[in-house]
């Protein structure tokens, strides 16, 4: 390659297959890359890499101390591409607490035909992400009530938060009912399109009945978490500022009936 591309052979650089992508700049590193680049932007003498960091994450990489299994409960579990900042950030979890994580993927259609024990017994927590529609909402549903009676761990981002307060409104609050007007008209509206909110100073306002196109709440806004919760203990903070992205919420109408049944609202925006 050097003789034949007219590049220096300390130029010829392998691009070698790794087990994880996080192995990638200490491959670069013992080829010679980093040295090579600065050599070409003329940047001499070089600083010495600092590669201890990535030789301590690789470490973490390759002898975890443990491995737990997570449930991802989805509808659009067939193309994984969907849920990519979720895989991301469980994998970041892991590596943070040295454990290997595996993703047990579950449509959530699933559960509205078979018993969801069979799936998530063995599991050690249940995911259950975003999502639009009604299609597969029983389904997670359902997933959440297991993992409230089986004491099971529980993350449900937007949607799957929604659908566990449902859960809880329909088993813990005699709301029998209950669920959102995403489905369409219901009486017992515990989850339902956001109306108003203050974006800075000023007023949004949406319709029920007008267009949904563009109504999206969308970027950061601030949240108050409780003292004393386990939200707040992990920000180290009860005043932060977070992206938003969803244009239904639980409705406060039914917010005190859902504490009085034990729910604990830790966050408010």
């Amino acid at each position: 390659l050097s003789l034949f591309c007219n590049v220096r052979e300390s130029a010829v650089i392998q691009a070698l297959d790794v087990p994880h992508i996080y192995d990638v700049p200490m491959a670069y590193h013992q080829e010679g890359l980093d040295s090579e680049v600065l050599a070409a932007f003329g940047i001499d003498p070089a600083p010495k890499p600092r590669m201890e960091p990535w030789q301590a994450l690789s470490k973490r990489i390759h002898n975890p101390e443990g491995e737990v299994t997570i449930a991802v409960v989805g509808k659009y579990t067939g193309l994984k591409d969907a849920y990519k900042s979720l895989i991301e950030a469980l994998s970041h979890g892991g590596l943070a607490n040295r454990v290997k994580v595996k993703l047990d993927w579950i449509e959530s259609e699933i559960f509205e035909k078979e018993d969801p024990a069979p799936w998530l017994e063995k599991v050690h927590g249940i995911l259950v992400p975003g999502g639009f529609g009604e299609r597969g909402s029983e389904g997670k549903i359902l997933a959440a009530k297991f993992a409230r009676e089986r004491k099971v761990p529980y993350f449900g981002i937007c949607f799957g938060m929604q659908m566990a307060c449902i859960e809880a409104a329909r088993s813990l609050a005699g709301v029998d009912h209950a669920s959102s007007t995403e489905f369409g008209p219901t009486d017992e509206p515990v989850v339902g399109l956001m109306t108003e909110w203050l974006k800075g100073n000023m007023l949004e306002k949406r319709r029920a009945t007008g267009d949904l196109g563009g109504t999206m709440r969308l970027g950061a806004y601030q949240a108050e978490l409780a003292k004393g919760s386990k939200i707040a203990e992990i920000y180290g903070d009860t005043q932060i500022s977070e992206r938003h992205r969803h244009r239904y919420e639980v409705n406060i109408d039914y917010k005190q009936r859902l504490e009085d049944c034990g729910l604990v609202f830790a966050g408010m925006s």
